[in-house]
């Protein structure tokens, strides 16, 4: 049966990224300064302060598929 599916991926950060977020707690503009495979640390450019967050997910898409995925 298709239903409607939101799709979220994780985001490919790289190191030196100038990135702004909107609609979070996190709001702002930050520079990525370290990307592991479960960390981004971010730095804020205006106060210089280092956060480490688990990686981000954005939505990607909507669309319309099987749901549960049973591949």
């Amino acid at each position: 049966m298709e239903q409607s599916v939101t799709l979220f991926k994780g985001y490919p950060f790289t190191k030196g990224q100038k990135i702004r977020i909107e609609d979070s707690p996190r709001a702002g503009d930050w520079e990525v300064i370290d990307v592991t495979d479960h960390k981004v640390t971010l730095r804020c450019p205006l106060s210089g302060k280092e956060f480490s967050w688990g990686r981000f997910c954005y939505m990607v898409e909507e669309t319309t598929r099987p749901w549960p995925d049973t591949d």
